[in-house]
């Protein structure tokens, strides 16, 4: 179960990393400011989501409350990409990049196994 593990904790970063990417890449848009706000706080709430799933990974055991809470986060921001990208247009491979990593987190969010019993992980 280890490998399930490390794969919740890969997925937790790779999310965070797109958050930032995600947010970085507001300063290259030429839109409104407007539209470069949502942009930009889409990117944030990614970064944030990730970091739940970094937590939950470490503290889910203890943490009840956290676990319900990432979970929420994990289903709504998925949710959230879907809509974004048939809205937008996304193409298959962003698709399959960000509903891949969100999904994929949302799936270990419920599985025990993708965190750890003990201090060792």
């Amino acid at each position: 179960m280890r490998i399930v593990n490390r794969l919740y904790a890969f997925l937790g970063w790779a999310i965070v990393a797109l958050g930032g990417l995600h947010m970085l890449t507001t300063i290259r848009l030429s839109s409104t400011p407007a539209f470069r706000v949502w942009f930009f706080g889409s990117g944030l709430a990614m970064a944030l989501v990730g970091a739940l799933n970094l937590l939950q990974r470490a503290y889910g055991p203890a943490a009840p409350g956290l676990r319900v809470v990432c979970r929420i986060a994990n289903v709504f921001l998925t949710l959230f990409a879907a809509v974004a990208g048939a809205l937008t247009r996304a193409s298959l491979v962003e698709y399959l990049v960000i509903l891949g990593l969100l999904g994929g987190a949302s799936i270990l969010s419920f599985v025990p196994a993708s965190y750890p019993k003990s201090a060792d992980a």
